[in-house]
């Protein structure tokens, strides 16, 4: 799921979006940052679906090794035992899966080849055979094919990942995402009977982090004026355009977070944006960053600006 640093990183995207962009109408890329988390949950049931169209292919498979010219016996007698996996059938009857599906107007029909080509990986996998060999099975070692055709199988080819590039802008960030809503699903899938399996959600609290991450947006985007001048007198032995304009929103993003939201402790501020600049700007700019906030909140702290509570108590 969704946690609090992927949250950052989104509200990252948005105000970077908003700098670039002619339209300065917050109401709207605050809609589109509220889309962009909508749309890591659409991945996530993409890929449940795409799970279930590779099982399902079993069948066609199936078929069409009995209309071969010269079937063998095993191709008159398919091992189709994989349709009956517990995981599918009921993630197949989970009703806000099919709701889901619906709203997302999901469908593999314009890509017909990715299911064929999975389930072709997955039926000379040595896994699957083994599988198909296995007794006595349970949900949990129904749950342990689907992981591996989820892991090693979808994962691992290129014309899936093609796939959720070119559906999913933001694919090579959210994909660890995705990994975590899946891994959730499989632990939620523990009972026989399918009304008690629950898809995952997409934050662990979304009231409170649909909240946060408005309220980052917005302070970051009504003090980005005072937000600039405090790092601008930090800076002024640097040329503006030395500065990477992603170091910048970081530092404006920690500095909304200082001041405005008294439960997060400076520390962890500090420390979520430093890693987030390590993925998402220069190599020195961790130490850059770390630098101008350390003169910063020394300011801050000193003005008495800062206001931390309960478990936030600013550190001195």
């Amino acid at each position: 799921m969704l946690n609090r640093r992927h949250l950052r990183v989104k509200v990252l995207q948005a105000l970077y979006a908003y700098h670039l962009s002619d339209n300065k109408e917050i109401k709207q890329h605050e809609k589109n940052l509220l889309q962009s988390i909508d749309k890591v949950y659409e991945m996530y049931i993409w890929m449940l679906s795409l799970i279930s169209e590779v099982v399902h292919y079993a069948e066609n498979d199936a078929d069409e090794r009995a209309h071969k010219h010269l079937p063998t016996a095993d191709d008159l007698v398919p091992k189709l035992k994989i349709l009956e996996n517990r995981f599918i059938l009921s993630l197949n009857k989970n009703e806000e899966f099919l709701e889901a599906v619906k709203k997302y107007k999901v469908s593999w029909t314009f890509e017909p080849e990715l299911a064929k080509s999975l389930f072709i990986i997955l039926k000379n996998s040595a896994e699957y055979e083994e599988y198909l060999q296995k007794t006595g099975d349970t949900i949990q070692t129904d749950k342990d094919i689907i992981k591996f055709i989820f892991k090693r199988v979808i994962l691992k080819s290129l014309l899936a990942e093609q796939v959720f590039e070119d559906k999913f802008i933001f694919w090579p960030v959210d994909k660890d995402v995705l990994q975590a809503l899946i891994a959730k699903t499989f632990k939620n899938f523990a009972y026989d009977d399918y009304k008690l399996n629950k898809l995952a959600e997409v934050t662990g609290n979304w009231i409170d982090d649909r909240q946060f991450i408005v309220d980052l947006f917005q302070q970051s985007i009504r003090h980005n004026n005072e937000y600039q001048e405090m790092i601008g007198k930090k800076t002024q032995n640097w040329e503006p355009e030395r500065i990477a304009m992603m170091d910048t929103l970081l530092m404006k993003m920690a500095i909304a977070e200082f001041i405005n939201f008294t439960s997060i402790p400076v520390k962890v501020t500090i420390n979520e944006y430093l890693e987030i600049s390590k993925e998402f700007s220069t190599p020195k700019s961790n130490s850059f960053i770390n630098g101008i906030l350390d003169k910063i909140l020394y300011e801050l702290k000193a003005d008495n600006v800062i206001k931390k509570v309960g478990r936030g108590l600013i550190e001195d």
